[in-house]
């Protein structure tokens, strides 16, 4: 996990109010005078006529209340959801996506090549949503593929290596357009063939807009304007727009770039070391992929890319005016007036939180009339203060230390370097802050801060209130309400909770989880009817083990935010991650991730024992990352 942070601003551990640490059940006292209603649909019509509401409460839906039977913690290599309800498998690594007369079957023993993967589901399935085509019935999903197991994706892993095993690994990242519906006789399928099934990659063009767009950091010998880049990889969380399109981010980028021998203080601040690269090898048969040779292509990634599921010929948008980031997700909502604003974290240690505010209301139209919406307006990163308020900071050209003499030329530059101006702000070194979520009821937000295991080690940042447990190998949920609307640069502050076992030894493990146990939120939504989903994400090294020893498995997990009560509903396969979880407009069928079931220690698999953790989905076979669909045997609202 990448730890590039060694800023020296100030640390508010030498402040930090210990009355901050608790966990509170009522919601924000302090922000309650200034509480507004329900957002109010502010959905678009999309260019097929369809509507997406960014964080709308959605009419006649039950209220906040769970009433499901909750799931027992276990080892086990299955998902598990409570009695009542049905767990389908839908989408697996391999599946063929449904272009016409184009769909390649999946050969268990790795043997497709890469121009077949490029016409299947990719690796690790992640951040995922529904966009529909016929309502609650018949829909797209657009779903990351975050990252490879080359031990999986080829017949003998990485014991030799070729050009073809380098793209057929960049034709296994990206996104995924599929086709969905219920099928007549019950139950989920995908629609094969379909008009719009599409598959991007890490090498699929696509443009570059805004600030930053043809910046000279930008810029690289096979793009001298620095307005086109091929591809889009490390795709983690997501985001939705009002007017229907997807936002992907891009997560661990350094990964894949081989570094220079003394990298200089930007790649550094970036991550990019003397191991990087050496995961992937793709540097070795993709020279982009060298910044000893392209420097500059290392800048063109870290970006929130929008695409128009819609239209599987539209070419993909990286939108710099949101910053650059290590992007683990985006939650949009809107202004009383319309205006977008987008919530980011940056997962990495000690790393951000972020908001963007749009300079314009979302107009009518769709896509067609919102396309340089994102294009437009002033990016923040949070500052969270020990007396529980927080402030949002501006990264604008020529305000306070971002000048020219700081290292900021022009407002592409504070964009590209977003770390290194969040550092001289001031800015609150936070523990891998993940998904955010705004509550479409109180507009409360809330963001997953996963683990930090070294907080407080020697030459690393102390406690402070918004990070309050040293070795933080458990995580924590925190949440703020803007003061006013969500375009105020001040807010209140405070944890929903902080996560762990009360049965774990060590009491710095522990918590002070109400209901079921749980540790490294990653995965955060909160419905329509405001219940806030979690899903877990400790790792294959983690789970089972020290302070993980009675959660040997992720899992998903519901809770009212106004009660706090946490209540398991789904458990995955064994070494999965669960994530990605998105919904038909009427609650009554969810869409889930299972990421790499069975990943080992040092996440690469054995070709020779592809099994040896996990058979998942398959029972044989290498196990597959899939997308699960949930439904309950009534048909009901899910969680009801």
């Amino acid at each position: 996990m990448e730890d590039s942070n060694r800023s020296g601003n100030p640390s508010i551990h030498e402040v930090s109010d210990p009355a901050r640490r608790v966990f509170v059940r009522g919601g924000l006292a302090a922000a309650a005078a200034g509480l507004l209603g329900p957002l109010a649909a502010a959905g678009c019509a999309s260019p097929g006529g369809h509507t997406v509401s960014a964080a709308a409460a959605a009419p006649g839906l039950p209220g906040r209340s769970i009433g499901f039977r909750s799931v027992p913690m276990a080892a086990v290599d299955r998902v598990v959801v409570p009695p009542g309800y049905r767990a389908e498998v839908l989408y697996r690594w391999g599946d063929a996506i449904g272009i016409a007369g184009r769909m390649p079957a999946f050969r268990p023993d790795g043997g497709n090549t890469a121009a077949e993967q490029a016409l299947q589901a990719g690796m690790h399935h992640d951040g995922m949503h529904y966009f529909p085509l016929d309502g609650s019935a018949r829909g797209l999903l657009a779903v990351n593929h975050e990252y490879v197991d080359d031990g999986l994706l080829h017949p003998d892993g990485q014991r030799t290596w070729s050009e073809e095993k380098v793209r057929k690994s960049i034709a296994a990242h990206g996104v995924s357009v599929v086709e969905v519906a219920r099928a007549p006789q019950g139950g989920w399928r995908l629609v094969r063939p379909s008009r719009f099934a599409r598959r991007i990659t890490a090498d699929t063009p696509m443009r570059v807009a805004g600030p930053a767009a043809g910046h000279p950091m930008l810029r690289t010998e096979a793009d001298p304007e620095g307005r086109r880049v091929l591809g889009t990889m490390a795709n983690c969380a997501r985001g939705y727009t009002p007017w229907g399109t997807y936002l992907t981010c891009e997560e661990n980028f350094a990964d894949y770039f081989r570094a220079p021998e003394q990298p200089d203080a930007h790649q550094r601040r970036w991550g990019l070391g003397r191991r990087s690269g050496s995961f992937y090898r793709w540097h070795e048969h993709e020279p982009r992929f060298d910044a000893r040779l392209h420097p500059n292509e290392f800048n063109r990634y870290g970006w929130l890319v929008e695409i128009d599921p819609y239209d599987p010929e539209s070419v993909p948008v990286k939108r710099t005016a949101l910053g650059r980031a290590a992007h683990e997700g985006a939650a949009l909502a809107q202004t009383a007036d319309g205006r977008v604003v987008v919530y980011m974290g940056e997962d990495a240690r000690f790393e951000y939180i972020y908001k963007f505010v749009s300079r314009d209301a979302v107009r009518e139209g769709g896509y067609a009339a919102n396309r340089d919406l994102l294009d437009h307006g002033t990016l923040y990163v949070a500052r969270f203060n020990a007396d529980g308020r927080g402030e949002w900071l501006p990264l604008v050209h020529g305000q306070g230390p971002l000048t020219a003499a700081n290292g900021f030329a022009d407002p592409g530059e504070v964009l590209v370097k977003a770390r290194q101006a969040s550092d001289l702000l001031g800015a609150t070194k936070m523990d891998r802050p993940e998904w955010t979520a705004v509550d479409p009821l109180t507009r409360e937000v809330y963001c997953t801060l996963t683990n930090n295991s070294q907080r407080g080690e020697p030459g690393r940042p102390g406690v402070d209130a918004a990070n309050p447990r040293a070795n933080n190998t458990m995580g924590q949920i925190i949440r703020w309400k803007e003061d006013g609307d969500l375009d105020a640069r001040r807010f209140a502050w405070s944890h929903l909770v902080l996560a762990g076992d009360p049965q774990a030894q060590r009491p710095g493990a522990r918590g002070n989880v109400k209901g079921d146990a749980f540790g490294s939120p990653d995965g955060l939504w909160v419905d329509g009817r405001g219940v806030m989903w979690v899903m877990t994400d400790a790792s294959g090294s983690a789970t089972g083990r020290g302070d993980y020893a009675g959660l040997p498995n992720n899992q998903m997990l519901a809770c009212d935010p106004t009660r706090g009560e946490m209540r398991r509903f789904l458990l995955g396969p064994h070494g999965c991650e669960v994530t990605g979880l998105t919904a038909t407009p009427d609650l009554r069928t969810f869409f889930v991730n299972i990421q790499h079931p069975g990943e080992p220690p040092g996440d690469r698999s054995d070709p020779a024992r592809p099994t040896r953790h996990s058979a998942w989905p398959d029972g044989s076979g290498r196990p597959r990352s899939a997308t699960v669909v949930i439904t309950k045997d009534d048909g009901g609202v899910i969680g009801t």
